[in-house]
């Protein structure tokens, strides 16, 4: 076969037709190489059941399920007609009256069926066309006894374009095909589109640009080009990836793979990936001076960035985690989904400014499973038919995620994964009120409610920001205090917390969803920490039974220090619902929440466009007995507007009908039996919110909405609250803001300065 080497292999649901071109002159491609095509269709004619055809040459080139199965339909077709001969032969076309035109209409059907067919199907089908045309024309011109033989003949060309007809190759190429020349193979290229696959890369992209899509962005993140797409006549926006690894030269294609076989033969072990950033650093060093060595044997000159770069790229895709790292880079990644069988579907993401997007990146079975084994090693946690659930974190270069893995027989085609972006620094509740989250009045309410320590739970469903409020109301808590985090999978901002001062200690729980022996349970976990101190107690996320000793702790802190802590639940009434009636806390005890924040996602009009909301702050009152709904236990502070997009105090917080609030203000000599000197403390720390927000925007210097600044500002206003209170007996808020503002003018005009120097 011209050197070609064919061979079929199964992998996974998948039958794939393996086209080696190592020793071949052909193009391993479809779209341009007539020869190729040809030599490929007598292969699938030969085979049934085919669902990928893999060219590799350097580089693998893989035509998926959709694009084999235009082919396979066309060797079917030649395989028919291969066992039809007789209907074409020339003994069949002479009859007895045309002896004359047989050897013509034969050798036409012998160059179409069995050579056109096969190299240029859409050529085939055009060219059957036109001589139809032209016998048609003859035909009204011809006698009684040419007229018989060219019906006979006409007859024969109808049953091959009809088969042709109906095949998707012919049905989608039919706009391209006025003015065909079997010369040109550009409707090819329109049809045909290979993922590109390096032969150190497992992972598959799609690199050429979509047709018929608008591009509607693009931008450079490091080395990687991103180019994002709107599909025509589709709702769906794809995020199209070029990184470093595809635009290499082929020798350093030659000195990657070479490197990675090499490296493959040194396997990380268990005992590696206890420090995942060490073992980078070491596989790192040895790819380096591999590389340099192979660099050197070949007599290739690299500088040191080129050295740099490739062995980055190969750390990636020996210990790391490929194409996923290059994905994390973006901060605006929010989620990525891979979903099974592997190597028949996109990676999926969640953007935050384009929302939910497709890639043009392919994950295979090998990946899957080189990931999956990772993960393992990392959390050190089972993954297989007892436990098909995998709940981990995972450190990555610059970025950390959550990992959520499913396999057999949970998920019956295969692994599946879920990696859940962490925003690098500390979410902070003025960055979501510059992303209209929450409004400055939610913001000052909320900062009273934590320095008031009660305790707090913040529901909504999955993506909704949960755990990113969570960590902005652990930003909002004074240094000076203690934390306590409890977490299964470790997702709060604890390391990033610990550089900027605060004094927290963080407490890893076995997973609700696995079956563990190594790990302490997370009731115990929660009950334990009433033996660690006088601390404010931070929970992941609530999931289970462990609700019971979160409301002791709750109980027991009698609002001492700031509870908080996250719940699948879509309203106050929902949280009740949950924790009293599905996992069992006692009702007396669900009365230790003191405040219900739900956070949803809400679409827009055109259900094209999700933004996260905080669409209810409600407090639980302790006067009922049975059921908080109906004997009015809940009560609404703020709710969500959909026309204003915000929301809006209730007329029971205007008029102070708030019990918690109360209770607050009735342990500070200044509010006790003032609502007004209550609700001027929150509107002034929303004025403070808003204030920051407004002059972070207009000097175009967002890092003043990031968790230092945000401090440091809270601290301020801390120090200016003892500062006036000291000075004029009473807590003035006027005064406090103005000492606050002027503090914040100088900080401004200090940063300014600094930048400008």
């Amino acid at each position: 076969m011209d050197d070609i080497n064919f061979s079929v292999e199964r992998l996974g649901e998948d039958t794939i037709l393996k086209c080696d071109f190592a020793g071949s002159p052909l193009v391993p491609s479809l779209e341009d190489n007539d020869i190729t095509m040809s030599k490929v269709m007598e292969k699938l004619a030969e085979t049934s059941g085919i669902t990928k055809v893999v060219f590799s040459q350097k580089r693998e080139y893989e035509y998926d399920f959709q694009q084999t199965s235009m082919l396979n339909e066309i060797a079917m077709i030649y395989r028919k007609l291969s066992r039809e001969k007789d209907r074409f032969s020339i003994t069949s076309l002479t009859l007895d009256r045309c002896a004359n035109y047989a050897n013509i209409w034969y050798t036409q059907l012998k160059n179409i069926t069995s050579n056109l067919l096969l190299r240029d199907p859409l050529g085939a089908y055009v060219e059957l066309k036109r001589i139809r045309r032209r016998e048609r024309i003859l035909l009204d011109k011809s006698g009684e006894d040419a007229a018989v033989c060219i019906r006979h003949y006409l007859s024969i060309l109808d049953y091959l374009i009809v088969m042709l007809d109906e095949t998707k190759l012919v049905i989608i190429a039919t706009p391209y095909l006025a003015g065909y020349s079997t010369d040109d193979r550009s409707v090819y290229r329109t049809l045909f589109s290979p993922t590109i696959k390096p032969d150190f890369m497992y992972t598959k992209l799609m690199s050429s640009y979509p047709k018929n899509s608008k591009e509607i962005d693009s931008f450079t993140i490091g080395e990687t080009e991103i180019t994002i797409f709107k599909i025509a006549d589709s709702v769906q926006t794809l995020y199209h990836i070029l990184p470093p690894e595809f635009k290499l030269s082929e020798e350093k294609y030659e000195l990657l793979d070479t490197a990675r076989n090499i490296m493959a033969e040194h396997k990380p072990k268990r005992e590696d990936f206890v420090d995942p950033k060490r073992m980078r650093e070491v596989f790192y060093n040895v790819g380096k001076d591999l590389i340099e060595e192979l660099a050197n044997y070949r007599r290739i000159k690299l500088r040191e960035k080129e050295v740099d770069e490739l062995t980055r790229i190969l750390v990636r895709y020996t210990v790391g985690f490929g194409l996923i790292e290059v994905l994390l880079q973006d901060e605006e990644i929010q989620d990525i989904s891979i979903n099974s069988p592997m190597g028949r579907m996109q990676i999926f993401i969640v953007h935050g400014k384009y929302d939910d997007c497709m890639t043009n990146i392919i994950p295979t079975v090998q990946e899957a499973e080189s990931w999956a084994s990772k993960l393992r090693m990392i959390s050190g946690r089972p993954l297989d038919e007892a436990n098909p659930i995998l709940d981990t974190e995972l450190e990555l270069p610059g970025v950390s995620t959550r990992v959520a893995v499913i396999n057999r027989p949970l998920n019956p085609t295969g692994l599946a994964f879920s990696f859940r972006r962490h925003r690098d620094k500390p979410w902070t509740l003025p960055l979501f009120v510059h992303y209209k989250m929450i409004n400055p009045l939610a913001a000052g309410l909320i900062s009273f409610f934590i320095d008031g320590t009660r305790t707090m739970m913040v529901c909504g469903t999955r993506s909704s920001g949960k755990s990113s409020f969570l960590s902005a109301i652990m930003v909002e808590i004074m240094r000076r205090y203690r934390m306590i985090t409890i977490e299964d999978t470790l997702e709060l901002p604890i390391p990033q917390l610990r550089a900027l001062g605060f004094n927290v200690q963080s407490m890893k729980v076995a997973s609700s969803l696995t079956q563990t022996g190594s790990e302490v349970d997370a009731t115990i976990g929660i009950r334990s920490t009433l033996r660690l101190g006088d601390s404010s107690l931070i929970i992941g996320e609530v999931r289970s039974k462990e609700a019971v000793a979160l409301y002791e702790a709750m109980r027991v802190g009698a609002a001492a220090n700031v509870v908080a802590g996250t719940i699948h639940a879509d309203s106050p009434y929902g949280l009740y619902d949950r924790v009293v009636n599905d996992i069992g806390v006692p009702k007396t005890s669900f009365k230790a929440t003191d405040i219900v924040i739900v956070a949803a996602p809400i679409k827009s009009a055109d259900g094209l466009h999700k933004n996260r909301r905080v669409i209810q702050i409600t407090e639980v009152q302790k006067h009922w007995e049975q059921d908080p709904l109906l004997e009015k236990g809940f009560v609404d502070l703020m709710k969500y507007d959909a026309k204003k997009d915000e929301l809006v105090p209730t007329d029971d917080l205007v008029n102070g009908e708030s019990e918690i609030l109360k209770i607050i203000g009735s342990k500070i000599a200044d509010y006790a039996g003032n609502w007004d000197a209550i609700w001027q403390d929150i509107l002034t720390r929303a004025k403070m919110k808003e204030a920051l927000v407004k002059k972070a925007v207009e000097n175009k210097d967002m890092d003043m909405l990031e968790a230092p600044f945000v401090i440091l500002s809270n601290d301020m206003y801390h120090v200016f609250n003892e500062k006036v209170r000291k000075k004029s007996k009473k807590l003035d808020q006027k005064l406090i803001y103005q000492e606050w503002e002027a503090w914040l003018n100088q900080e401004i005009r200090k940063r300014k300065y600094k930048t400008e120097k």
